[in-house]
């Protein structure tokens, strides 16, 4: 099974977070797994992430030569690229502005934004330059302090997402995702039939930048916290997406096309303990009627 039944757990403190944390020779990452999976207090959460996306390692002993290594790498990376990095300011503006406006954060890290995906796209000269990288590398800003963590945590999540796309193009997941839609919540799929929206636009968005530039900031962290914990993201995502949509079903049947595609693109607060594991059911129900089918 995927995810243990949440509704029975409590999640894990902040004290609990640090004990693990704070292991002088080895970091037990499948207790940090367990634990992280059900969400992880802000407090510790940049450094939490730095272990399960395997930027730090488990391995204490060598960490601190490791981490001079890494951070003189980064360094050395070019960072001015004037044309990315005037793209990526106007959209890191429209960013902040969104963000501010849910939180009491009056931080202003665009040289962070601009330096770090500058330098992944200096690193990665066969990457394309889309605005969405900026919501991508958002969560990493706002709980990582250092500038190199941030980048290679960035650029871990990028490299998921690459590998997982060089198999499965975003045109065959989104064809997937419409065939779960429909099966999982035909009344909602007739709707956005009647009302004729778009389905390509907002699935693809959602699918291939996790719901990056759709959910709230807090929510979004809440969510990746779970999938740096999990095995296998990518394949668990579309039935979050299901979640998500069985979660807004009755505001949603009550909109018009263009209302639908604005609360779409963005969001309301979710609770997303529950969301995932909605998730995770509709993921075993859908399991069970496939193997039901088959026999």
């Amino acid at each position: 099974i995927l995810l243990k039944d949440m509704s029975t757990y409590t999640s894990t403190s902040i004290n609990e977070f640090k004990d693990i944390l704070n292991s002088e020779v080895y970091i037990d990452l499948d207790k940090l797994r367990d634990s992280a999976r059900h969400g992880v207090p802000m407090e510790v959460r940049g450094e939490v992430w730095k272990y399960l996306l395997g930027v730090h390692p488990a391995d204490r002993s060598q960490e601190i030569t490791n981490l001079k290594e890494k951070y003189e790498e980064y360094l050395a990376i070019e960072k001015e690229n004037t044309e990315i990095m005037k793209r990526v300011r106007g959209e890191v503006s429209r960013y902040q502005h969104k963000i501010k406006k849910n939180q009491n954060d009056n931080k202003d890290y665009t040289n962070m934004f601009e330096n770090v995906i500058s330098a992944y796209m200096n690193h990665n000269r066969e990457a394309d330059y889309y605005p969405a990288l900026v919501h991508l590398c958002g969560p990493f800003v706002n709980c990582i302090r250092n500038e190199a963590d941030v980048y290679y945590c960035f650029e871990r999540l990028m490299n998921i997402l690459d590998e997982y796309q060089s198999v499965h193009t975003i045109n065959e997941r989104v064809v997937n995702f419409i065939t779960l839609f429909r099966a999982v919540l035909p009344d909602l799929y007739s709707y956005f039939e009647e009302e004729e929206v778009d389905l390509n636009e907002w699935a693809t968005s959602w699918l291939q930048f996790l719901l990056a530039k759709e959910l709230p900031l807090e929510g979004l962290m809440r969510l990746w916290d779970t999938y740096f914990s999990i095995d296998d993201p990518m394949e668990f995502h579309p039935y979050v997406c299901l979640a998500v949509l069985k979660h807004c079903r009755e505001s949603l049947e009550e909109l018009e096309q263009s209302e639908i595609r604005t609360l779409l693109l963005r969001l309301p607060a979710l609770e997303m303990g529950q969301i995932i594991n909605q998730a995770s059911n509709i993921r075993h129900e859908i399991l069970e009627r496939q193997i039901s089918d088959s026999l």
